[in-house]
């Protein structure tokens, strides 16, 4: 079994080579879905669950490695989970009822807190693929967890640029963000009490939308109460307005991100965000990450933000029970 950490001296990163992963099953029917009740990984009743991956990128017990004379190794440490939203096979987050998203929400905090006790974990990385455009392997509403040994370049990368932003300003990147979106108004997609939505000005993908809470948190476990039933409906609002705006189930990869744990950190500087990236430019074509986006990281986005989330703003979703009074001002 191949699996190990292998370090590019080219971009200064980690690569995970994992054989295992090659062997998770593609698109089951619900018949054979091995995680609604009954299923190979789900025997038993159950409401919402997480369990380890059971073809798993990293391990908390990796297999030693063999050192080479030249390249880098290091034994694949860390912690992969499939988190089950509902045991209800055909009902994603905009059709989950509120109530089992605030239970996701109490879940996904209470994960965080376990696995931040490992001492090889130094980042806690919370995502949902959904949909086969994006690598969905399984149709069941679920999403994953990734405890990393290290911290992802693309994480390190946000660190160093709120770190320079904090030392130029003296602020936090995304509080002076959320000032400047709720002051404009014209990329907000909605907000609540709690939280603002909004396809940024620098918006990668044409439909990129993102979740920022008003006050300042590092991580999601900081949210307060109110604040975590809050997040639980701008994420039913969000995914809901994604399935009104072309009348059908909307593609995305919704990604979490929080402040690394184990490490030093200026909790100042990392405010907890969410990333909504749908490969979907129009109803019937797709923004595909071809050599420009892979190779440089340099992203040309065919849809201007504004218009895009004016698009999003007045998809109508069937009573809005999540939008809070805090409706914008047209």
């Amino acid at each position: 079994m191949m699996q190990e950490l292998r370090y590019n001296p080219l971009t200064d990163e980690w690569i995970i080579v994992s054989a295992e992963t090659q062997k998770r099953p593609v698109q089951p029917s619900q018949q054979s879905c091995p995680i609604c009740i009954g299923g190979a990984e789900l025997p038993q009743q159950y409401d919402l669950v997480s369990f380890d991956n059971k073809f798993p990128a990293l391990l908390r017990e990796p297999p030693e490695v063999v050192q080479d004379d030249f390249f880098q190794k290091e034994r694949s440490y860390g912690v992969c989970e499939v988190v089950v939203y509902t045991s209800d096979h055909n009902t994603a987050l905009p059709g989950m009822p509120l109530k089992q998203i605030e239970k996701l929400v109490e879940m996904w905090v209470d994960r965080t807190i376990d696995l931040s006790k490992y001492d090889f974990v130094k980042y806690i990385f919370i995502f949902e693929n959904r949909g086969k455009e994006v690598g969905a392997s399984l149709p069941h509403p679920h999403g994953q967890l990734y405890a990393f040994p290290f911290i992802p370049k693309r994480i390190e990368t946000k660190l160093m640029a709120m770190k320079k932003w904090y030392k130029e300003k003296g602020s936090c990147v995304i509080c002076d963000v959320v000032k400047q979106e709720l002051m404009k108004k014209e990329r907000i997609v909605c907000q609540t009490k709690h939280f603002l939505a909004v396809v940024p000005f620098y918006a990668r993908f044409p439909f990129e939308v993102h979740i920022y809470p008003k006050r300042h948190v590092s991580y999601i476990t900081q949210l307060s109460g109110e604040e975590r039933s809050d997040f639980a409906k701008i994420l039913k609002l969000v995914t809901s307005k994604y399935d009104a705006l072309y009348q059908e189930e909307f593609p995305y990869m919704m990604m979490f991100f929080q402040a690394p744990v184990n490490v030093p950190i200026n909790e100042e500087i990392f405010h907890f965000h969410v990333e909504f990236n749908p490969p979907k430019r129009d109803k019937d074509k797709i923004k595909w990450m071809a050599s420009v986006e892979t190779g440089t990281w340099t992203f040309i986005n065919p849809v201007v933000p504004e218009q895009a989330a004016k698009m999003l703003r007045e998809a109508k979703v069937e009573g809005e029970e999540c939008q809070s009074s805090e409706r914008l001002e047209e």
